[in-house]
């Protein structure tokens, strides 16, 4: 489960945005909401506290995953280029609520890691972090070598999801766990 204290990663300034403020945010979010609707927002550069600032407006560039923002008090060119590199934060007790079937990636973090083999479930390994650039794949470390291998969080390759109880199926292709 998710520690309802935890900050979630949701975003990254890249960039500052013309002369007025504005900062460019690459997603790392499935809910774009989080960098157009105005309200509080944390931002936190490296291993620092998060602190408290106010998005007034944003909209996302046609055609991509990136979001330009103004936020309070973010007046010009060279105050949002110290912002740069600065991570955009949420409580994870703010996720939104989904569905019966669906989840947050986050979820997925510390499930076991089974195959379907001779119609056998068989422990693997385990899910220990997640890579999000513009797929979104597992880490797993294998259990009988502690070898870490990155799996695509596609249906054909991870059927099953059951986060109640802690566990997902992988159908790896041939070589995919040797790599």
């Amino acid at each position: 489960m998710i520690n309802k204290n935890e900050w979630l990663t949701v975003g990254l300034i890249t960039s500052c945005h013309g002369i007025n403020g504005q900062v460019k945010i690459k997603s790392l979010s499935d809910f774009e909401e989080r960098f157009l609707k105005p309200g509080i927002r944390w931002l936190q550069k490296e291993n620092e506290p998060p602190s408290k600032i106010e998005l007034i407006s944003g909209f996302k560039q046609p055609g991509k995953e990136t979001f330009i923002v103004k936020f309070q008090g973010i007046n010009t060119r060279n105050h949002a280029e110290q912002l740069k590199r600065f991570k955009i934060l949420v409580k994870a007790d703010t996720l939104p609520k989904l569905n019966k079937e669906e989840f947050h990636l986050l979820e997925l973090v510390n499930l076991e890691v089974k195959t379907l083999e001779n119609d056998e479930l068989k422990k693997i390994g385990k899910v220990i972090n997640l890579e999000n650039e513009k797929n979104n794949l597992l880490v797993i470390e294998l259990f009988k070598n502690q070898k870490k291998v990155l799996i695509p969080f596609v249906k054909e390759i991870v059927p099953l999801v059951d986060i109640k109880n802690n566990f997902l199926i992988i159908n790896p292709p041939n070589g995919l766990l040797e790599l």
